[in-house]
């Protein structure tokens, strides 16, 4: 598993906890730990890299091989 990989996992369990309620509020203040929406952000450009890193990126481009045929022209 590549240091990518194991940062999205991080980031998905970071993203997990905001969503189970990762703030709070006492006497009329509000804290919350983390950003959601950075975090969403930072995930997904991590799980780009993880499938360019895997192979399964989809939606982008691909290496062309040009097999050389001995003709010219």
């Amino acid at each position: 598993m590549s240091t990518t990989s194991d940062l999205l996992t991080k980031y998905l369990a970071a993203e997990e906890a905001i969503l189970d309620g990762q703030s709070y509020t006492h006497n009329g203040r509000s804290l919350t730990m983390a950003d959601l929406r950075w975090v969403q952000a930072e995930r997904k450009r991590l799980q780009r890299i993880v499938d360019v890193e895997n192979g399964t990126g989809g939606g982008g481009f691909k290496a062309a091989t040009f097999a050389s045929t001995g003709h010219c022209s």
